[in-house]
């Protein structure tokens, strides 16, 4: 069986793990839901970002053609009330803070998709699926609005497991008074001044929300997709609502095959948000620390599990990357310089394999870091720094060189940090734990310190103290 035939998603449409077999093995299809450009990313957008921008790499090393993607919303009610607050049209909202998302994302190492379609550029094409679905009854026209009626699509519910008896509107503007059914939602509503609006059979007005990823899907990928990822909270209403009136502007053809969705992340195990002032916005982030500790970080925990995110996880982050550069500015001053292989190791590329297991897949990365630690020939290092280079590049790590990246972290070492190290060190040694205290000493030597275990005590030096 060869790596295409192995990969494993979880499809949560059906609540299972299943082996992906794409439609057509020479053309994949991948859609993630981009952002809605109202304001800065925050980390939790990052999270699906960094996770699809990983599956995407993964698929185009198993395929020789994927094509993902990644929209931009830039008309919704969010981006309206920005415009209207600060007295500019919906494109200078739309425009600034795409182009910092962009910026953002590409600190963390996220590639550009295949296309970035944005809403705007579809609304011919919106109006055209909303025609369809009310010629073919399953949406109808109310004071201006045009509604999806939930209950003429049977297979509504099936993917977030809900009953439609118990559904509220899915639509962001309520519009309850004339919709036959609490759970129909918005394809088309009305605009008024200074709201953006577009002509269309039903009056000056622009598209709903769910409308909008389901159009962009259909023309730029086709009525059948392999893979639609988002988050988590996009299940219900915006994926159910996605597939309803996708599957029913088709003719009852599968929208999309694999759902995949990542989970959320958490300040202090609290979901972020702004009334309690715990969001964490990626460009203030990448004052702390580095690009590519943030997308560590987003890699630590399995894409369909919480992640909590805490300065003491990225303090241990950031000392993992140290002490790996460390390993491989070391390793070429001996033995290099060193190139990628053209494959990461078997392990590393079985945990991918896996549901996108990252945490396995970062464990073996810091195993084939220890072990080019521990090369005693030039071949052996060069195997080693080979697999770890190409699992860097595949998981979006080690993109700067190892001099620059630790150039000035010795002089900027706390001392009392140091020290307590040391202490960590050799409290490991005193319990026979060697690895975790081999681990420290690596890390140590990473950031530029030499130790010198001298009778009971153990001595050290900086880079900057020693010749």
């Amino acid at each position: 069986m060869n790596q295409a035939e192995s990969l494993v998603l979880y499809n949560t449409l059906k609540r299972e793990k299943q082996v992906f077999v794409p439609q057509d093995p020479e053309r994949v299809t991948l859609y993630a839901c981009g952002p809605t450009v109202y304001n800065q990313a925050h980390i939790g957008n990052a999270r699906p970002a960094v996770i699809f921008d990983l599956l995407f790499k993964l698929l185009s090393r198993l395929y020789p053609k994927v094509v993902y993607a990644r929209n931009i919303t830039d008309v919704d009610d969010k981006i309206n009330a920005a415009a209207a607050e600060q007295n500019v049209t919906i494109d200078v909202i739309a425009n600034r803070y795409s182009d910092a998302y962009h910026t953002d994302m590409a600190a963390l190492g996220v590639g550009l998709p295949s296309i970035e379609p944005r809403a705007t550029d579809h609304i011919p094409q919106m109006i055209d699926m909303i025609e369809r679905l009310v010629a073919n009854g399953h949406a109808y026209e109310a004071e201006g609005h045009v509604l999806f009626a939930i209950e003429s699509f049977a297979g509504y519910g099936a993917l977030s497991g809900r009953d439609t008896g118990e559904m509220l509107a899915g639509a962001r503007v309520g519009v309850v008074d004339f919709k036959r059914h609490p759970g129909d939602f918005v394809l088309w509503k009305p605009s008024v001044e200074p709201q953006p609006g577009w002509d269309s059979p039903w009056g000056w007005g622009r598209p709903g929300w769910h409308l909008e990823c389901s159009v962009m899907s259909e023309t730029h990928l086709g009525e059948t997709i392999d893979i639609h990822g988002g988050g988590q909270d996009l299940v219900f209403p915006h994926h159910e609502n996605e597939i309803a009136q996708s599957v029913c502007a088709h003719g009852g053809k599968v929208f999309a095959r694999y759902w995949m969705h990542n989970g959320f992340v958490t300040c202090k195990r609290r979901k972020m948000s702004k009334s309690l002032g715990n969001t964490l916005v990626v460009s203030e982030l990448l004052k702390q620390a580095n690009g590519e500790v943030l997308r560590y970080l987003l890699l630590s925990a399995q894409y369909r599990q919480p992640l909590d995110w805490s300065e003491e996880a990225l303090t241990r982050v950031q000392r993992t990357l140290d002490r790996v550069y460390g390993v491989l500015r070391d390793a070429a001053a001996k033995y290099g310089p060193f190139q990628a292989a053209q494959s990461p190791g078997d392990k590393f590329m079985a945990a991918l394999l896996d549901d996108l297991n990252t945490p396995d897949a970062l464990a073996e990365l810091n195993s084939e870091a220890r072990r080019l630690a521990n090369a005693d020939d030039a071949d052996a290092a060069r195997q080693s720094a080979g697999a770890l280079l190409a699992a860097g590049e595949l998981i979006g790590l080690f993109r700067e060189d190892p001099a620059s990246w630790l150039a000035g972290d010795t002089e900027g070492l706390d001392d009392a940090l140091i020290d307590q190290l040391i202490v960590e060190r050799n409290t490991a040694r005193k319990e026979r734990n060697f690895a975790r205290a081999d681990e420290i000493r690596d890390q140590l030597q990473a950031m530029g310190i030499t130790l010198e275990d001298v009778a009971d005590s153990t001595r050290w030096r900086r880079a900057s103290e020693q010749g």
